[in-house]
């Protein structure tokens, strides 16, 4: 199984790249600034397969038998 590959592996969350337009209105709705987001570190094995860059925020998507779908945003450092 190929890096890429393993990203649509089921038990592995969704990444997506957020566009500065959806972060600035992410961060207006939530009352937050980049800097108050958790950290996904540059080192995390996911980022180079992404295509991720340091400031980048990622909107990570988990499915979850109890709650159904969430999401968390982290920002790359």
């Amino acid at each position: 199984m190929s890096n890429k590959e393993i990203l649509n592996h089921s038990l592995v969350p969704k990444f997506e790249i957020m566009s500065k337009e959806d972060i600035e209105l992410f961060l207006k709705e939530k009352g937050l600034t980049k800097k108050e987001l958790p950290i996904l570190k540059e080192l995390d094995p996911v980022v180079p397969l992404i295509n991720a860059k340091i400031g980048d925020v990622v909107k990570i998507t988990r499915k979850s038998v109890f709650v159904g779908t969430y999401l968390y945003y982290r920002v790359v450092e």
